[in-house]
């Protein structure tokens, strides 16, 4: 298992980096340094339902990475922590595209990094004082923190870090504070700078569980002269004001969790109305068998991605299939509907998920409506986890013909 690193020993420091769980955690002996890496393998076929069938070279894609990370205490409550990253395909002509990482190119068709390269991915200090903690550098944010832009992993490279200050505070009973400036968005060694002035993205929260049970969470974020400014590329946006609200409460009860998830965006973009989201979830387990029914709801013209652009990911409960369906409605009224299910076997576990998305399409060539599902088998041997999992869905368009398409990823990992 990947070391979390000793600086998250520290009680509110492992709030911001543990997905907001927010149990007493007693400070543990720091060590001289830790470190922790990964090496690994993934290959992937699609068919894209057009020109190219399921293992054409054209459209497989595969890299071999590796990461190696350290974070060390420096004493009087301050540290520091770094983590680089690489991945090649060792000129092996199976695929012509890498697995690793997705940037903006100048022609916004071609989205993919180099089959060889390496990055910083992360780069920050920190500093804990009494039951409050600071990270600032780049770095990595958990869908607790920031669910408009939390960090996705591709082959077990980070896909997206962040510029960032991050300040978490538990002096409250069972509560954290959560405050953030995020500066730019960095995919790869070239940094996407949010907003005119490089203004930043300003995020307010909080996470409570003083009802047994239950978890109550908010956070507000503010997107002044709302651009991105990608060097080399382009400055996308209107410059106009953005911001957002997320809510949620989750609850154990007889044997279920239970949630309810509010997301809204609204920004100064003249005739652009404002996007609500909704999504629900209920699941239990019965012995090896575990299931979950999720349903969401989106409205408007704003993503609900990074500031209402598509940079970055959404911790939108019923986003599905891992960027084969979105939960980002920018134009039209979205409905899905989504069931996960899992059963434990001796060794690993079987898991599959059934998704259905209904869009409000009218216009040719306007998406109508997506039907899909996947299955997979992940286990863990002599130390290396494997993931093996195979994908089929269909692209309804309004006026066009559908789209069949498939995928089959292979994906292996030894964590250190």
């Amino acid at each position: 298992m990947m070391k979390k690193g000793i600086l998250l020993s520290i009680a509110a420091t492992s709030i911001i980096f543990a997905g907001g769980d927010i149990a007493p955690v007693e400070p543990a002996t720091p060590a001289s340094a830790d470190f922790w890496g990964l090496i690994g393998l993934s290959y992937e076929m699609n068919d894209n339902g057009l020109a190219f069938d399921l293992g054409d070279e054209e459209n497989n894609k595969f890299s071999t990475t590796i990461v190696l990370g350290v974070e060390k205490e420096l004493g009087n409550g301050f540290g520091f922590g770094a983590e680089v990253a690489g991945w090649t395909d060792f000129g092996l002509d199976i695929a012509d595209k890498p697995r690793v990482k997705k940037v903006l190119t100048p022609d916004m068709a071609s989205r993919h990094k180099d089959q060889s390269d390496a990055e910083i991915s992360q780069a920050y200090l920190t500093y804990g004082f009494g039951n409050t903690a600071i990270k600032a550098g780049r770095q990595a944010l958990p869908k607790a923190v920031s669910p408009w832009a939390w960090t996705n992993t591709s082959a077990g490279v980070k896909d997206i870090t962040y510029d960032a200050i991050v300040v978490a505070n538990t002096d409250l009973e069972n509560t954290t504070l959560i405050g953030a400036w995020v500066a730019n968005t960095v995919n790869g060694n070239s940094p996407t700078h949010l907003g005119d002035n490089d203004s930043g993205i300003f995020a307010l929260g909080f996470i409570n569980k003083a009802l047994e049970n239950t978890t109550l969470s908010g956070i507000a974020y503010y997107f002044p002269e709302a651009t991105y400014d990608i060097p080399g590329v382009a400055k996308i946006g209107p410059a106009e004001d953005l911001w957002s609200v997320w809510a949620t409460a989750k609850r154990k009860f007889d044997g279920f969790n239970a949630g309810i998830q509010l997301a809204y965006v609204d920004g100064d973009v003249g005739g652009a109305d404002a996007t609500i989201g909704v999504a629900a979830k209920i699941g239990s387990s019965w012995g090896k068998f575990s299931g979950t029914l999720y349903a969401g709801y989106i409205d408007g013209d704003y993503s609900l991605i990074t500031a209402g652009s598509g940079v970055g990911t959404s911790a939108f409960w019923t986003n599905a299939l891992s960027g084969c369906m979105t939960a980002d409605a920018t134009g039209y009224s979205q409905f899905d509907i989504r069931t996960k299910a899992a059963y434990n076997l001796t060794v690993g576990k079987l898991w599959g998920e059934l998704a259905y998305f209904d869009f409000d399409g009218s216009i040719t060539g306007d998406r109508e409506s997506t039907f899909g599902g996947r299955i997979g088998y992940s286990f863990s041997v002599a130390g290396m986890d494997t993931v093996v999992q195979y994908r089929a869905w269909n692209e309804e368009f309004v006026n066009l013909a559908d789209l069949d398409k498939q995928r089959i990823r292979i994906e292996t990992f030894y964590k250190f």
